[in-house]
């Protein structure tokens, strides 16, 4: 996968230097078409949910008041009632939030305020961690390597956690916070466990063993990554994005969402997009594209997005659960049928990966691509 990219096309601008500077208008690399801009009325409505009126937070795009909260899951239930929550809630927005998850509320607000603390560092001192495509690993500000893209308006941080031989080395974590390495392993590891229990949940709730999808995806060699994102504030939110629309590539994200600020929407199948109202100490959980090859289309990755704020900086944490990267993936055979034939030839994750990191955030464009063809032909 390396030799596809090697180095960034252009060089490198941090985009909190940009807010930093005090620019009344953002550089046209990061002014997106009209098409993809937020609509005027979803930035009023985050103004005032961020500012505690919850009653004109409403639903983006004109979405039906009582229709727009994805649905929230009480892990602390029982496995009957659980199986069944976590599939409706995959049937019906492929999104979902957990409470009573067993993460302790301290360690996810020690690991988000870590990284608040590393973007908050001078600008030299965060230098020395700038990422390559060649790992992703490291400070960076863009995704994908494409020359002249349409960048999005924010930094990140990213760094492998599991298995223990994929880790990142010790030379790719910041020394400055000095916990950050301590406390993110930590979080990780419990949040680990919770991928592993939803996973349970979604393969019982399509009929099979409830080890299916985990042994599917490589057992206990999945892999965990972290991302640590900085949005910083944006003098003309509603000509940019944070992150634009896409689907995650891997099995599950499980993201801690900033404990002020909201940003993340989602697209609902009417193609509306729903701002994501977090609840307190919890997760919010989707399903990736690997899921929805596994399960030949059964429970769909849905494209997500994140809006930027004028007044307020957002931080959030991503952990990305993926499967092992030489695994093939394919739509179980349990699940194919005459009447629904395999939608997916089988392919492994690392094959799979190339095209996001190729091209950065495009929709869903690299799974319906994918469609009935070979993926080693998106490296070439």
């Amino acid at each position: 996968m390396a030799e596809c990219m090697q180095e960034w096309p252009e060089p490198v601008v941090r985009v909190q230097a940009l807010a930093e500077s005090g620019l009344a208008a953002i550089p046209r690399c990061y002014v997106k078409p009209p098409c993809d801009r937020p609509a005027a009325h979803e930035l009023v409505a985050e103004a005032a949910a961020d500012a505690g009126d919850e009653d004109d937070a409403g639903g983006g795009h004109g979405a039906p008041p009582g229709d727009n909260r994805i649905q929230v899951v009480d892990l602390g239930g029982d496995e009957g009632g659980l199986t069944e929550a976590v599939a409706a809630a995959c049937r019906d927005w492929g999104f979902f939030q957990v409470v009573n998850h067993g993460v302790r509320p301290e360690l996810m607000r020690a690991a988000r305020e870590a990284w608040r603390g590393f973007f908050r560092l001078p600008l030299p001192a965060k230098q020395r961690y700038s990422n390559s495509p060649r790992t992703y690993e490291g400070y960076g500000s863009r995704l994908g390597v494409e020359k002249n893209a349409i960048l999005d308006w924010g930094d990140y941080y990213f760094l492998h956690l599991s298995p223990e031989a994929a880790k990142s080395p010790a030379m790719y974590w910041p020394d400055n916070p000095s916990i950050c390495k301590e406390v993110s392993e930590e979080y990780g590891g419990e949040v680990v466990g919770v991928c592993e229990r939803v996973m349970r949940l979604l393969s019982a709730s399509l009929g099979l063993e409830e080890t299916r999808f985990q042994e599917a995806f490589g057992g206990a060699e999945c892999g965990a990554c972290l991302r640590a994102n900085y949005y910083p504030r944006c003098p003309q939110p509603d000509l940019t994005l944070g992150l634009s629309a896409h689907s995650d590539p891997g099995v599950l994200t499980v993201l801690l969402a900033d404990d002020h600020v909201r940003g993340l929407q989602v697209r609902r199948r009417d193609g509306h997009w729903v701002t994501v109202q977090p609840l307190p100490d919890a997760f919010i959980v989707n399903v990736g594209d690997q899921i929805q090859i596994l399960s030949n289309s059964m429970y769909k990755s849905v494209e997500h997005r994140v809006i930027v704020n004028a007044e307020e900086e957002r931080i959030s944490l991503a952990l990305f659960y993926n499967p092992r990267g030489d695994i093939p993936v394919a739509p179980a055979p349990e699940l194919v049928t005459p009447e629904r034939p395999s939608l997916y030839p089988p392919m492994t994750f690392d094959e799979y990966r190339v095209y996001v990191r190729k091209n950065g955030p495009k929709g869903k464009a690299q799974l319906e691509a994918l469609k009935g063809q070979s993926v080693t032909e998106n490296c070439q």
